[in-house]
């Protein structure tokens, strides 16, 4: 039996942390579709498109990684794809609480899916996107943190600002 996962997130940007969970989901299932969420509750910096292009092109090395967006509910996503596994990250304890709730309500609107963490490296463990937004605003070196590509579409989003 093939397993897959869906690792959905708004990768706003993505970042090597991301990239680290990916390669550790690598090493449990056949399969992993990156999901990006289209609508999203936070207002991000890169529209989808730009959210998606980036992500596609971090993975492009992965051959067992696609990348997809969805809107909406990833349970609902997840049952659209036939897949039965959500897989999340967990950085910090902080982390824990919200990811928690979500996979509680998650279970209760569709308890055919199971969603399981991985923990990054620890050089990755305290790495979020928001974070890295906040460094790039303010001109740092984002070379440990993000793919090249990521830390120069970074630097033309805030050079506009």
């Amino acid at each position: 039996m093939c397993q897959k996962a869906i690792y959905p997130g708004s990768f706003d940007p993505i970042t090597f942390g991301h990239l680290d969970l990916i390669e550790r989901g690598l090493k449990i299932f056949d399969e992993i579709t990156v999901a990006v969420a289209v609508s999203l509750q936070k207002d991000p910096l890169f529209t989808v498109e730009e959210r998606f292009n980036m992500v596609e092109q971090a993975v492009k090395h992965f051959d067992r990684v696609t990348v997809d967006r969805f809107d909406g509910l990833v349970v609902e996503y997840a049952q659209k794809k036939k897949i039965s596994v959500i897989m999340r990250g967990l950085r910090m304890i902080s982390d824990f609480e919200y990811e928690f709730q979500m996979a509680l309500t998650n279970r209760k609107l569709a308890d055919d899916i199971e969603t399981i963490y991985l923990m990054p490296s620890e050089q990755y463990s305290y790495i979020s996107s928001t974070l890295i937004k906040e460094a790039a605003s303010l001109g740092a070196d984002l070379k440990g943190f993000v793919p090249r590509f990521v830390e120069e579409a970074l630097k033309k989003k805030f050079k506009k600002k």
